[in-house]
Order: C-alpha cells, then sequence, then structure tokens
C-alpha cells in the first residue's frame, strides 16, 4: 500500500531510521499513532504516567546514543511529560516527544484535554516544539529532530500531531537522509592552545559529559602534557580513574577552587561549567581559560574565556594530541592524592556510612554496570567516591534536579542494553514518584537492583534547613513497607544485612527475571 493512515507512516518512517523502542501511554486522541508500530516491527513498553515515558525515553537515550522516542496524548499526557522533557533538554539528551492535539481551538472550547497553548507550553522545557499541519510537515519535522540530534546539542524536541490528520490517508515517509556533522574546528585554535600547553608548567584539564565519546583522545593529551585534571560529574570515566594526576569529579568541593588557581593554564572540554558542576559561581582560575564546546552559546556564558573553540571534544582533542610532544609539569602525584583524602573525609563526614556502602559495592559491581540515579544523598556521595571506568555509565539527573528519575531511566536504559548490567539508585521520596514503573519493568521482564535508600526524611532538605537555623519541618514522610510494595507489583525484595550481603544480593539481582528491591538503611554501616 502506498498509502495508509498517517500515524502509521510515522511509525514505519521511525523504525527506517532505527528507532526500535517507543515509551507511551495511548489515548483516544493518540490512537491512530499506535496502528502502525507493531507493524513496523517497533516495541512499545506501557508506562503507568507520562513522566516515566519520557524519563525511558531519556534513559534509553543516554544509554544507547541513539534518540529515545515518546508519544503522549493531548493536554495532560503532554504537561506529564514536561518534567522528563526539561531533564533531557538540560542534560543534553537526544529525545523525540510526539503528542496528539486538538484540531482547532480558537473558536471551539470545553473539548476533552484543551489546553489554551499546548505548543507553546512544550516549547518553555525543549529546543523546540511544532505542530504538523499536513503529513509532509510532520515527515520534516521528524526529520529535522533526527537531523539535530547528529549535527548539533541533542536536545528533547516536540512535535504534535492534530487528531484528524494522524488518522487521514498519507502517502509513505520519504527515505531517511544521511546526516553527517559540519567541520567547525578551527586548526589555527588548535595550534594556539598546543603553543599554551608547551610553555605551561601546571596545565589543568577539565573534561564534561561532552567529553565522553572522546576518552581515548583524553587520555592520551593527558600522558603527554602531565597535566591534573578535573572531571564532572557527567565526565566521569573520561579520565582513566587510576591516573595520579586527576582529581575526580571533585569539582563541588569549595576548596577545589584553591587548587585550581594555582594552575597556569586551564582547558575546559565540553562542560557547561554549571551550577550544578560547581556549586559555586566561578571556577576559581586566575590564569587563562580555554574552552571548547559545540554548542556556541556556552563560549559565551559568565565564564572568563580567553580562548573559543567550537569544536566537538573529539575532533579537537584528537588534533591537539597530534601537535604535541611529551613534556613534564609541576603537578605531583602527592599534593593530588592529599586533596583527594581531604575531600572524601569531607564527603563522609556530611552525609556519613554512605562512602563505605559505595566503596562495597563498587568492589563488588560488574565493569560494565550502567547506572541511574536520582535525587538522593547517596547519589550526592557515590557521584563524587565512585570512580567510574567508563564514560557515559552513571547517569544523573542533573540540570532540571528532577525526583522520579532512577527508576524510570533505568528501565529505558535496560531496553536499550538487554543482557547487561543496569542498576537503579533512588532514596525514599524520590522513589515514591514513579513507584509505579515497577509494573512495567515487570512486563517487560528486566532483572536489575533497585538500591534504595531509605533514610525515612528528605534528609538533604533537613540538613539544608539546620544550616540556615531553620527548625526542620515538613521533611518527614510516612514510609510504605517498601519491601511489600515491590513483592506487590511482582519485584523480588530484600533488606541485606551486612555490607557483604548488600553486594551479593546486588549481583544476584543482575541475573533475575525482574527487578530486585533492595533497601538500604543508615543501619547497614551501624
Amino acid at each position: 500500500m502506498s498509502k495508509r493512515p498517517l500515524g502509521a507512516q510515522i511509525s514505519h518512517m521511525l523504525k527506517a531510521r532505527g528507532v526500535d523502542v517507543i515509551f507511551g501511554i495511548p489515548g483516544v486522541h493518540n490512537v491512530e499513532m499506535y496502528r502502525g508500530i507493531e507493524e513496523a516491527g517497533i516495541t512499545h513498553v506501557l508506562a503507568r504516567h507520562e513522566q516515566g515515558a519520557g524519563f525511558m525515553a531519556d534513559g534509553y537515550a543516554r544509554t544507547s546514543g541513539n534518540p529515545g522516542v515518546a508519544y503522549v496524548i493531548t493536554g495532560p499526557g503532554l504537561c506529564n511529560a514536561m518534567t522528563p522533557m526539561g531533564q533531557a533538554y538540560s542534560d543534553s539528551v537526544p529525545v523525540l516527544v510526539i503528542s496528539s492535539c486538538l484540531d482547532e481551538t480558537a473558536s471551539y472550547k470545553g473539548q476533552l484535554h484543551q489546553m489554551k497553548n499546548q505548543e507553546g507550553a512544550a516549547a518553555t522545557v525543549c529546543d523546540w516544539s511544532h505542530e504538523a499541519y499536513t503529513a509532509d510537515a510532520a515527515y520534516q519535522l521528524i526529520d529535522r529532530a533526527f537531523s539535530e540530534f547528529k549535527t548539533a546539542r541533542p536536545r528533547t524536541k516536540h512535535i504534535q500531531v492534530p487528531i484528524a490528520l494522524a488518522g487521514s490517508e498519507a502517502e509513505a515517509a520519504p527515505a531517511p537522509q544521511i546526516w553527517s556533522g559540519t567541520e567547525v574546528l578551527d586548526v589555527s585554535k588548535v595550534a594556539d592552545v598546543a603553543t599554551r600547553l608547551a610553555s605551561a608548567k601546571r596545565p589543568l584539564f577539565v573534561f564534561g559529559g561532552g567529553a565522553k565519546h572522546a576518552s581515548d583522545e583524553a587520555r592520551a593529551v593527558l600522558a603527554k602534557t602531565n597535566a591534573a585534571s578535573f572531571v564532572t560529574y557527567a565526565g566521569r570515566g573520561v579520565v582513566d580513574p587510576s591516573d595520579p594526576l586527576t582529581y575526580g569529579a571533585t569539582l563541588a568541593r569549595p576548596s577545589s577552587a584553591d587548587v585550581i588557581a594555582t594552575a597556569d593554564l586551564v582547558i575546559a572540554v565540553g562542560t557547561e561549567l554549571s551550577e550544578v558542576d560547581l556549586w559555586r559561581r566561578d571556577l576559581g582560575h586566575a590564569c587563562d581559560l580555554v574552552r571548547v564546546d559545540i554548542d556556541p552559546m556556552v563560549l559565551g556564558d559568565l565564564h572568563r574565556n580567553d580562548v573559543q573553540v567550537l569544536s566537538d571534544a573529539k575532533s579537537f582533542l584528537a588534533a591537539l594530541d597530534a601537535q604535541l610532544t611529551e613534556q613534564a609539569s609541576d603537578w605531583a602525584a602527592a599534593e593530588v592524592a592529599k586533596s583527594r583524602d581531604i575531600w572524601r573525609n569531607e564527603t563522609d563526614s556530611e552525609r556519613p556510612g554512605i562512602v563505605a556502602i559505595c566503596d562495597a559495592l563498587r568492589e563488588a559491581m560488574p565493569d560494565d554496570a550502567m547506572y541511574f540515579s536520582d535525587m538522593t544523598q547517596f547519589a550526592y556521595v557515590g557521584k563524587e567516591v565512585w570512580d567510574m571506568e567508563h564514560p557515559g555509565h552513571w547517569h544523573h539527573p542533573s540540570g532540571f534536579g528532577t525526583l522520579g528519575y532512577a527508576l524510570p531511566a533505568a528501565i529505558g536504559g535496560a531496553m536499550a542494553r538487554r543482557g547487561k548490567p543496569t542498576v537503579c539508585i533512588a532514596g525514599d521520596y524520590g522513589f515514591q514518584y514513579t513507584v509505579q514503573e515497577l509494573g512495567a519493568a515487570v512486563e517487560m521482564g528486566l532483572g536489575f537492583p533497585i538500591l534504595l535508600w531509605d533514610n525515612a526524611k528528605l534528609k538533604e532538605i533537613e540538613d539544608s534547613m539546620v544550616r540556615s537555623q531553620i527548625a526542620p519541618n515538613a521533611v518527614t514522610a510516612y514510609n510504605p513497607d517498601f519491601l511489600a510494595l515491590a513483592k506487590a507489583y511482582g519485584c523480588h525484595a530484600v533488606e541485606p544485612g551486612s555490607l557483604s550481603e548488600l553486594a551479593a544480593e546486588a549481583l544476584k539481582a543482575f541475573d533475575a527475571d525482574r527487578p530486585t528491591l533492595i533497601r538500604m538503611t543508615p543501619a547497614l554501616v551501624g
């Protein structure tokens, strides 16, 4: 058939562009989008809430490197997905949300799911939001989204399709295009940076999540220059954690600014140097700062950038490595180790007991495990002390800072890497935002551990109130019996009594046919 309903044509179009999984919830308004999913050979994961669908698409995209796709309905469905849309936007994740929309809203009021401006509402939390008024427009918008995912900074896109249009007959979508990036690297700037490095005695690199595909190149440059390095939370794994001159993911330690102030050249690659990277306004440098990023907006931000290089990390670092010769530096392994030891103790003092649990789990976890964490004290500690061997293997809702991310994102990640170890890390409060997605994980037969840190309160907020001399208020909530709740959804559930038992249960969970909730409390370490 050359013609079929547009919803079916879109499903076939997405399949032709490499989409194997769609996350979503069908409804009366977007039912036509579901007509061709199975026929196209796409797996659909039924979320329990549109927020879960969006986070699943996010987790799938971060894991696979391919766009995550979510289908949602008009009005409340799109509104429910806006939180994960904002999260994917802030963390540079390629997520495409396709929603239905009403055919006409100006003269006809009181319709089901009606909004004043659905397209505009979505635009506030994503790169762009557009309505497709024709089949050709729908195809062009989808191809535009996929093209920009490949050639620019990947961020959430939203396309809405009118109900009647989705069910109307349409010709097939055009053949997939071949997308290739545009070469933007200025070789003269690479030479400038190489010259600066040659004369630097204490060069310092900062690698962010934008350098996760350039780990080999980053390590080669560090080896030649004997430079010290920091990584952002998203950049963990870019640098070999055994490198004696790496400070790891400790930029948020206040005194890291004192260390950075001793550098005579700082090169930041693939990082916004944002508030959630530094937890302060300034990096702390007193020397020239080189910024390398694919996003021009980053190059013109509040930080004092002396050299701006518009390039992806891999191209820049490969070109830089080719111009470098081996050199010594004034950095010493002993000074790096001393700072890291001090900062580790600070972390342990701020949130007692969690470091020991992280150490026990890290020792036991498979080398290729991938982690999805929520906004919880356990993750805040883990991101600092849990060194990663591989880049892009720990995913956290950094920029938007949403609760409820970990479980659905882990489901999306597990769908993208079946047979490989996936780990969910959540806190007792945030877990309840999306706990219903346990049902989706059981349906899909996904075996992974859910490490639930249960301190029976919003401890981070309580600590913040105490520091502000505010009597703690609204920080203690009645919790369910998490083990019973997980079992009610068909999951396995255990509460280990020791660190060794915790590690054993986590490993066992990878071989199960469904998730295993592992409850951890402060009592685990006394």
